[in-house]
């Protein structure tokens, strides 16, 4: 594993290399400022002529050399667009004949390496396919090309879209304390878009891998309605829940993206769902008044499976006091004492976010409806064990240069990372045809209307909640080596209610935690609310100014 993933860095460092020589960074790039830079800023800088996009992509560049695998070394590029340069020029020839292509004209994106270019290889996070180059581009690919935008580079993930760690390139790490996770699976695109790699990100989110590393990079992270945006060209995990949005550092730039990728695709056939649903342009809802008279609910029960409210609760210093416990429970009780008391100790730091938060939200005209809870549909845990092999088997099965065409042949390959492994091996033997898929798709159906009529009985338009209670976790020593690493992922998530829904939910940067550590509010509604989720998010975003970028990659200076 560690020899892929050093020959894949340094691969990347020779792709990297040739771009630099090629054309030295021109004065007008440096004056104009790539750090926290904006689309309508670039357009701007395009239109009076004071910046070229081969200059933009170029500045963009060197910052991927100076700091993705040296300095605090992020780890969040997996290829760099060989061509990206060309296709700036390009795009510069068009501007001076006839303007800008579309709304996206020269904007460099990154995007998650579980969705395929034709130009570049799609690894999915795993070295069993890093010479693996599909032969067509998503769906989203193609849109966001056709409106002017340059995919500068694919993005580092977590292996088979789960966690930060992988086969293919390693471990991702967070831009604002490289000894951190980022979250996953999106952990390369929100740390790329976080240290200012390209001007925004594409995540996917089948269980928060949008949100969750945009809550932790301090971006805003868009997990739209399902069927609003096109999976055609997407490794799939659990199609009832995966679907792929925009992350930025900007509400605005959120909207202007998801005006291009929104809509029907024939070759997703779920987005016909979305068919008359989609507005003229997202932008339209960003005003600053927007949450003026809003109903939010407050959602404050904990829900991640780490130490969940029934761990916190129970696991009080002294509770085995008095009773006669063998030693190995004891040791258990004394282990469950010590991670609540540090699960407690993080969560009072992003409490503290919560709290300012409200009040912000309170000041900007919001009603808050405080401390509900949302019902859980009873039995087993809402979660779905059933589509992944036969939408992993299907999906392969259409690329006929695939290396491997199974998910049990991917397992038998050995290089997938042990974690990872031992999740998708539960995986196998499961179907759509079993019994207990019923009951899964039942509990979720009665979640959906729970959660309706808790929204309808409080007369309320969003809910909003922490995306995770508690700061990204120090990375263990032994993740990528050990199945059951000890490194405390997942501390506070409460990412998995819009999965289960399969509704839209928006997180923006709520702050910053007393260790300087990003954190995220998330607004969750209902299905085609997206206008109403970026209108709230970009009022709160406008009045509380909380982005700011990671120190470890500043700018770059003069000459380097």
């Amino acid at each position: 594993m560690k020899i892929v993933t050093a020959r894949m860095r340094v691969a990347r460092a020779l792709l990297i290399a040739p771009l630099m020589a090629l054309t030295p960074v021109p004065l007008a790039a440096q004056q104009f400022d790539v750090m926290e830079a904006t689309i309508p800023a670039v357009h701007a800088a395009l239109d009076a002529q004071r910046l070229t996009c081969r200059q933009l992509i170029q500045s963009y560049l060197d910052r991927i050399a100076a700091y993705d695998q040296t300095g605090p070394a992020l780890n969040s590029i997996q290829h760099i667009n060989v061509r990206a340069l060309a296709e700036a020029d390009s795009l510069d020839a068009v501007q001076r004949a006839r303007g800008p292509r579309g709304s996206l004209h020269c904007v460099p994106v990154v995007i998650k390496d579980q969705i395929e270019t034709i130009d570049m290889p799609t690894t999915y996070g795993s070295a069993v396919f890093k010479d693996f180059t599909p032969q067509r581009d998503a769906t989203a690919v193609k849109r966001l090309e056709a409106a002017g935008a340059i995919i500068i580079a694919k993005t580092t993930m977590g292996e088979f879209a789960s966690r930060y760690v992988g086969s293919g390139a390693g471990i991702i790490r967070n831009a604002y304390d490289p000894r951190r996770n980022p979250s996953g699976s999106s952990g390369g695109s929100a740390s790329a878009v976080a240290a200012n790699f390209g001007l925004v990100g594409i995540g996917e989110d089948t269980g928060g891998s949008i949100r969750g590393p945009a809550a932790v990079s301090s971006l805003v992270g868009l997990r739209p309605t399902l069927p609003l945006v096109s999976r055609f060209g997407m490794l799939p995990a659990n199609p009832t829940q995966d679907t792929m949005g925009p992350m930025t550092r900007t509400v605005a730039d959120a909207a202007r993206v998801l005006d291009v990728i929104a809509g029907y695709d024939a070759a997703d056939p779920v987005t016909a769902y979305s068919f008359g649903e989609v507005p003229a342009t997202y932008t339209a809802a960003l005003k600053t008044d927007a949450l003026r008279g809003a109903r939010i609910g407050v959602l404050r029960t904990r829900r991640d499976t780490i130490a969940g409210p029934s761990t916190v609760a129970a696991a009080t210093p002294g509770d085995s006091a008095g009773r006669r416990d063998s030693p190995a429970r004891r040791d258990s009780l004394a282990r469950r004492d010590s991670l609540a008391r540090v699960t407690r100790a993080e969560y009072t730091k992003v409490r503290i976010v919560m709290e300012q938060a409200l009040v912000d939200l309170r000041k900007l005209g919001a009603v808050i409806v405080d401390s509900l809870t949302v019902p859980v549909a009873a039995g087993r845990r809402v979660g779905n064990d059933f589509e992944t092999e036969e939408a992993t088997d299907t999906y392969f099965a259409q690329h006929a240069n695939a290396p491997l065409k199974t998910l049990k042949e991917i397992l038998l390959t050995g290089p997938v990372n042990p974690w990872r492994a031992r999740g998708l091996i539960a995986y196998v033997g499961k179907s759509t045809r079993d019994a207990d898929y019923l009951l899964v798709m039942q509990q979720r159906e009665a979640q959906r209307v729970a959660v309706l009529k808790l929204m309808a009985d409080h007369r309320l338009d969003v809910l909003v909640y922490m995306t995770y209670d508690a700061p990204p976790q120090l990375i263990a020593a032994d993740v990528l080596t050990n199945p059951r690493p000890t490194d405390g992922y997942g501390l506070g998530d409460n990412r998995g209610l819009s999965p289960t829904l399969a509704w839209p939910a928006l997180t923006v940067p709520a702050g910053f935690s007393s260790d300087s550590l990003p954190v995220g509010l998330e607004f969750l509604g209902r299905p085609w609310s997206e206008s109403l989720l970026l209108g709230y998010g970009f009022a709160y975003e406008q009045a509380t100014k909380h982005r700011r970028p990671p120190t470890t990659t500043p700018p770059l200076r003069r000459g380097r």
